[in-house]
């Protein structure tokens, strides 16, 4: 999940929280509290979800990073310049 993804949902998540507190005739005081502690769960879960993203992950190595195409095709003996391709 993105970080503007997330940002949105929990904006939206804390509207719910604060409109469900208001018509629940709740004061100003437990409004904010229970916005505030739907803001810190959120926050955690996030942490969490992260961390069991990174620690899924198996880590790669510096020889396997290398080895990945990324789509430059070289001949053999050619070097790559700035000027690759140009009319000069």
């Amino acid at each position: 999940m993105s970080l503007p993804k997330f940002i949105v949902g929990m904006i939206f998540a804390l509207a719910i929280v604060v409109g469900w507190s208001y018509f629940d005739d709740a004061s100003l005081g437990t409004i904010i509290m229970r916005a505030v502690i739907c803001a810190v769960v959120i926050q955690v879960g996030y942490f969490l979800l992260i961390y069991a993203m990174i620690a899924r992950s198996s880590p790669t190595s510096a020889a396997k990073t290398h080895e990945v195409d990324r789509g430059i095709k070289v001949a053999e003996g050619e070097r790559l310049t700035a000027r690759r391709g140009s009319l000069r």
